[in-house]
């Protein structure tokens, strides 16, 4: 009887540390989750705030924050390098939504689909709904959304009798014309530089004429109404002139630091900058406004998906307190309470009809229909191989160097290999 006391005390013991090996905090005893994530924008304060009030709703649990460095790349390989030694140094991750397939692939992530209820994955925007489910099942929770939008100077839309263009065609046309008539303004400025954002806006593209890179596991890159959207990226440049050569060398930043100068009349960038241009020291301040993404048929506008995702280390030293970290942080309130300090736009779709964001952020509550439009990346563990190939040959053809045909070509003779020999 002694004996058999012994192995279940043994068995108990051992079941303990297996789910639960904490980290205890030296002066208070606490179970501590480490958070790591990139860069916060605005004021840090309000996020600290919002972490001390998962600690008052839990107590037992504290929250320790470990800020990545900004470059998305130095974070992907921050999580890669130590989830394949299988690090347990931290429990929580914030993921772009292009890393969810991969990592679950690898097996870094937890299944945490039990978190969301059937009612809470329809409140959530479809697309990032999408880009966290793998294999049916779903590793991450989306917490915040981002998509691409055209900016508008409004005042100068206004002076010339034009509306917001809704293909590219009339934005041509309406660039052209002010163009013409306000000198040494460029038409319209978007990011052709040679890195993920280049991608986004090919997609935005593709999309909007009909086009795409893979149907299931077949890779459909090169087709003629993907060749007809890049070879109309150059044409912007070199046929159209409604861009200058110089977008070619841009990202998010120098374009928004154009627009916002008042130096163009239409600008394709994140929501975002929205907030740059009400400081009261903006020069566009009061003359800028926001609408869907042309596309080359009226109704086809489709925006590349961005945002953050956050999941669960698998190798998580406590990971039921980390999965009530996640469920907390990615809650309605916390996703409001964010909108309203940060101008971080919610998941949540039922947030788009909160009394109080509509007031304070109405621009916020008009981005509903661009969201719901928003499409993910490919969700592939491949894709951070396919994109690898896609950047140069997109920036090729964008620069005149290939055509678009042989551009495309060469993307897919690559991408198929690289999906063939991932199956």
């Amino acid at each position: 009887m002694k004996q058999k006391c012994m192995v279940i005390a043994l068995v108990s013991l051992a079941l303990l540390f297996h789910s639960c090996a904490p980290r205890e905090d030296a002066e208070r005893g606490m179970v501590r989750v480490v958070f790591k994530h990139g860069m916060i924008s605005g004021d840090y304060d309000e996020m600290q705030a919002i972490l001390k009030g998962f600690e008052r709703e839990n107590p037992g649990i504290t929250v320790k924050d470990e800020i990545l460095p900004a470059s998305t790349d130095e974070q992907h390989q921050f999580y890669v390098t130590n989830l394949e030694g299988e690090s347990a140094d931290f429990d929580v991750l914030g993921m772009d939504v292009i890393w969810v397939p991969e990592f679950a692939r690898a097996g870094w992530l937890r299944d945490i689909g039990h978190l969301l209820s059937e009612k809470e994955k329809e409140d959530i925007f479809p697309g990032p709904l999408e880009a966290v489910t793998y294999k049916g099942r779903v590793w991450a929770v989306p917490w915040y959304i981002d998509a691409g939008v055209l900016y508008y100077r409004k005042d100068l839309l206004e002076k010339h009798r034009a509306a917001p263009p809704e293909t590219w065609a009339e934005l041509c046309g309406t660039a052209a014309r002010i163009m013409a008539r306000e000198k040494g303004m460029y038409g319209f400025i978007w990011q052709g530089k040679q890195y993920e954002g280049l991608v986004c806006n090919a997609l935005e593209y593709f999309w909007g004429n009909g086009g795409g890179l893979l149907d299931g596991g077949k890779v459909v890159i090169d087709c003629p109404e993907n060749a007809e959207a890049l070879r109309f990226m150059r044409d912007l440049i070199v046929l159209y002139r409604v861009s200058p050569p110089l977008v070619t060398t841009v990202m998010e930043e120098p374009s928004r630091l154009l627009f916002g100068s008042g130096k163009a009349v239409f600008m394709r960038n994140w929501p975002y900058a929205w907030n740059i241009f009400q400081r009261p020291d903006s020069a566009v301040r009061g003359k800028v406004g926001v609408a869907k993404l042309p596309s080359f048929k009226k109704g086809m506008s489709a925006s590349a998906l961005g945002g953050w995702q956050i999941g669960v280390n698998r190798y998580a030293k406590c990971p039921l307190e980390a999965e009530k970290f996640v469920r907390y942080l990615t809650s309605p309130p916390v996703q409001k309470d964010l909108a309203l300090a940060l101008g971080y736009r919610p998941t949540r779709r039922s947030l788009y009809r909160d009394r109080d964001l509509v007031a304070a952020q109405p621009f916020t509550a008009g981005l509903y229909e661009v969201f719901m439009r928003a499409r993910p990346r490919p969700v592939t563990p491949y894709y951070m191989m396919l994109t690898q190939v896609m950047q140069p040959e997109f920036s090729a053809a964008v620069n005149g160097i290939k055509s678009p045909e042989e551009a495309l070509r060469s993307a897919r003779l690559q991408m198929e290999h690289i999906m063939g020999a991932g199956r």
